[in-house]
């Protein structure tokens, strides 16, 4: 922290440990919802298994996704915007891959959706492969932060 002083004061490292520890939680709910679907996508349409996972994908949005997706976003602000973003094209960077990550997060919620409608808008074979979108991006998002390579 170079000895600076920013808005949170020291509760800065409170609030970044806040952070990652939320963001662990909202990419565990991003795993787990597309091969939540893809298991549903290959049971007969209203069965009683359909209807499990229905409200299996129900709890996963309304427990894990949603609020860690906003707390992500505000603790990851807060962090942010302590000492200033500008100037780090790092975090600039990570900040733009977490808005693309936020836009998968709704669309995978959107397929979630549908699905609890009956509709199978996507094969499993498909919602098993966007299920490796959170581990690249996890993967670029922790070496954005670690490295800071610019």
């Amino acid at each position: 922290m170079n000895g600076l002083v920013g808005w949170l004061g020291p509760w800065y490292m409170w609030a970044k440990t806040f952070h990652v520890v939320i963001v662990f939680f909202w990419i565990a709910g991003l795993f787990m919802l597309p091969r939540y679907l893809a298991y549903q996508a290959e049971v007969p349409l209203d069965s009683p298994e359909d209807l499990n996972w229905r409200r299996r994908t129900a709890k996963i949005r309304g427990i894990i996704l949603s609020p860690m997706l906003v707390l992500a976003w505000v603790s990851g602000l807060m962090v942010a915007t302590s000492y200033g973003i500008g100037g780090t094209r790092w975090l600039e960077t990570k900040i733009l891959l977490v808005l693309l990550l936020s836009l998968y997060h709704w669309w995978m919620v959107s397929v979630a959706g549908r699905m609890a409608k009956g509709a199978r808008p996507l094969s499993g074979k498909a919602l098993r492969l966007l299920n490796e979108i959170p581990g690249l991006f996890t993967l670029l998002l922790v070496a954005l932060a670690v490295l800071k390579p610019f």
